[in-house]
């Protein structure tokens, strides 16, 4: 077994020079330590290879150990994240457990539970299973260059010595090695039409600001990005934002005053106060509870204004060392400034100026970085073009595969891409995908990770494998952007890796069967769930999946003030119109009115069932006139009462219809003060008792 570096050394004491000792040459080198890093750099020792694991940084673990303390699997199927995610997992907790301590989660329950824990124990955890796998951990091994005979890599070059190897994994969230080794990839966002995706190209479903986003002079405002977002359907090289996982506390004994940033501009923020004094309400950052009386910190994907860093990490990909250094400063700042403008603008109502003065940094944590994460949360970087590309079809429409390695199934779902000022007037965020999931559960859809997406093209390069920024689209990827899926898929990069170095043959070559049985041997999950309900894009549900008479939206003739919206999920097809809110200052609002003619195939009794998104905002009594022959009734309905758990329609009313004539449904906004919301009606014949 080789040598580990010892833990304390880790955590950031300086690098060892390279010495006569350090091991240079092993079966299997993996480049950077990130959750799919360093699962895959156990899981290919416990295969019986030599193992170097090669950090470009002095931080081990990456986002697992660097602050993102609350495990985003609540929103995935946890029965299908076993092997080395459910093994670290539990040896969390037990470090709880062994010091006598409360455990906080049970990781043998697989329920939507949260599972949150610290980062000096997720850290422990890590450096003990690298430990006893025997990985040699070198940090402050930043890659500089590839050496390659033919499509073979034979060494990397780094910052701190050069290292050879039989097979390679880049477990870096860039594809710093990909890159290096020539292999294809990209970086932003596809149009629409590249691979079929509803949910490609440019997304808007965060409502517009009334604010002005231009200074007197005409110029954007700090913290817009652009006053032309492109066309809709077209795709660009921006990417969703970077942020930091804060690790914070209001413990008196523990907290670490807040940072005052240096040189703050408090006009920086004059976008903010715009929206502030407008009556925006989304601005702050999510905290989610810890043990230890500790607060997770993270950028708020329905926020208008958080601790992300808009537009900030677009050229994070390219950037060298100190380019990058540079930008996770600018990150930082940012952070510390918009925190101090938060407890401190006037503008800033006292509640939340007082809610966030409360917060510190934890002293019991990343001591060695003055309590602040050292790790960027990178979300997003290059994608690998490899063998086969996840898109949107393959988590939604195709999940089975005929060579899967591991199973995913985070929601699709990207954070802010741009921040967007109209000279016309207006502010928008645009890039959200909210989370596309089974609303009834919670979680997203279970897909398979095929064994070709972390692949490259043979001429490429053959002794290489790519499981965090595998080769998928920018929708693709957000879904599979969490460490979960990073862990399970990283453990298979680092099996596939082991057999190929023992077999001395190409990673394109591995014997599925063989890698198969391999991995379920690691005690990974490769047969898909069953599905309680079919995945639909864009958190829709599709008309032909439902019985009885269904009539969506689209087919009702609209009068009056209608707007469109995918805003609230689920939804019937392509979204939902909604009523009840003035168009602009000019446009008075008049009565809106849909109506729906039809005729139904047989004369009877049918229930009536109606679609819509419950809110405290909506209309309490909504006028719905059936007529249909000699029969015609009135119902009012009530949007603001939940539906039924797990469905998408609730039943308002009985009527009667007749075959041999038109029915007609109509709906009006008159005498209602909210919003009404038309998405679809549903007729079901009722049984004769």
């Amino acid at each position: 077994m080789k040598k580990l570096l010892t833990l304390a050394f880790i955590l950031g004491m300086a690098a060892a020079s390279a010495g006569a000792n350090e091991p240079r040459e092993a079966d299997v080198i993996v480049y950077g330590s990130t959750p799919g890093g360093f699962c895959a750099a156990i899981a290919a020792a416990r295969e019986g290879a030599s193992v170097i694991l090669l950090e470009p940084t002095d931080h081990v673990g990456a986002m697992n150990t660097g602050g993102l303390s609350h495990c985003d699997s609540n929103q995935m199927v946890r029965s299908t994240l076993m092997g080395l995610f459910d093994e670290w997992h539990t040896r969390v907790v037990k470090d709880y457990t062994d010091r006598g301590l409360k455990a906080p989660y049970d990781p043998a329950k697989k329920d939507q539970s949260r599972w949150t824990f610290e980062p000096h124990v997720a850290m422990r955890v890590t450096m003990q299973m690298l430990d006893e796998a025997g990985v040699t951990v070198l940090t402050q091994r930043y890659l500089k260059s590839v050496t390659k005979e033919g499509p073979r890599i034979r060494s990397l070059v780094t910052k701190n010595g050069t290292f050879t190897a039989s097979v390679f994994v880049d477990g870096s969230y860039e594809g710093d090695l990909m890159a290096a080794a020539g292999v294809g990839w990209t970086i932003g966002r596809e149009g629409r039409d590249e691979y079929g995706e509803s949910l490609a190209g440019k997304q808007y479903p965060k409502k517009q600001m009334n604010i002005n986003g231009f200074a007197d002079d005409g110029k954007l405002l700090p913290l817009i990005t652009t006053d032309d977002a492109g066309p809709e359907e077209a795709g660009d090289r921006n990417i969703m934002t970077y942020s930091f996982r804060l690790c914070l506390t209001t413990e008196p004994t523990n907290r670490v005053p807040m940072p005052k940033p240096d040189n703050y501009d408090p006009t920086r923020f004059e976008i903010v106060r715009r929206a502030l004094k407008a009556g925006e309400t989304r601005i702050g950052f999510d905290l989610y509870p810890l043990p230890g009386n500790k607060l997770d910190g993270n950028n708020s994907i329905g926020g208008q204004f958080s601790i992300g860093l808009v537009g900030g990490g677009n050229h994070w990909h390219s950037a060298d060392e100190a380019g990058r250094k540079k930008i996770w400063e600018a990150h930082k700042q940012f952070t510390l400034e918009f925190i101090h403008f938060l407890t401190t603008d006037p503008v800033v109502p006292k509640s939340i100026r007082d809610k966030y003065s409360e917060l510190g940094l934890c002293r019991d944590e990343f001591a060695h970085h003055d309590h602040f994460s050292p790790a960027l949360y990178v979300r997003e970087s290059r994608r690998m073009k490899g063998l086969y590309v996840i898109s949107q079809k393959d988590i939604l429409e195709q999940p089975d595969k005929d060579d899967p390695i591991a199973i995913s199934s985070f929601p699709i779902d990207s954070h802010d891409v741009q921040r967007v000022a109209s000279r016309d007037g207006g502010v928008i965020n645009e890039g959200t995908i909210y989370p596309v999931r089974n609303q009834r559960l919670r979680q997203g859809y279970a897909y398979h990770v095929p064994y070709r997406s972390i692949l490259p093209r043979p001429k490429q390069c053959e002794n290489l494998l790519v499981p965090v920024a595998l080769s998928c689209t920018h929708v693709g990827i957000s879904s599979l952007r969490i460490e979960a899926a990073w862990m399970v898929i990283g453990q298979a990069a680092g099996v596939a890796a082991a057999l190929a170095a023992d077999q001395d043959v190409a990673v394109q070559n591995v014997h599925y069967k063989t890698l198969r049985q391999r991995l379920l041997a690691q005690k990974q999950v490769l047969d898909l769930p069953e599905l309680s309900e079919p995945p639909s894009a864009d958190g829709s549900i599709a008309a032909k999946m439902l019985p009885g008479l269904v009539l969506d939206d689209a087919q009702a003739k609209l009068t009056g003030n209608w707007s469109r919206s995918t805003h609230f999920k689920p939804y019937l097809e392509r979204g939902y119109v909604f009523s009840g809110e003035k168009e602009s200052e000019s446009t008075p609002d008049r009565e809106a009115t849909a109506s729906f003619r039809f005729t139904a195939s047989t004369s009877g009794r049918y229930q009536l069932l109606m679609a819509y998104s419950p809110h405290e905002t909506r209309a309490q009594h909504v006028p719905l006139t059936v007529s249909s022959g000699t029969h015609r009734k009135t119902i009012s309905v009530d949007q603001t009462v939940p539906l039924p758990e797990g469905k998408a329609f609730r039943p308002i009313a009985t009527v009667d219809l007749q075959a041999d004539t038109e029915t007609v449904i109509r709906i009006t906004s008159a005498g209602t003060t909210g919003f009404v919301i038309l998405d679809a009606l549903q007729l079901l014949p009722v049984q004769p008792e």
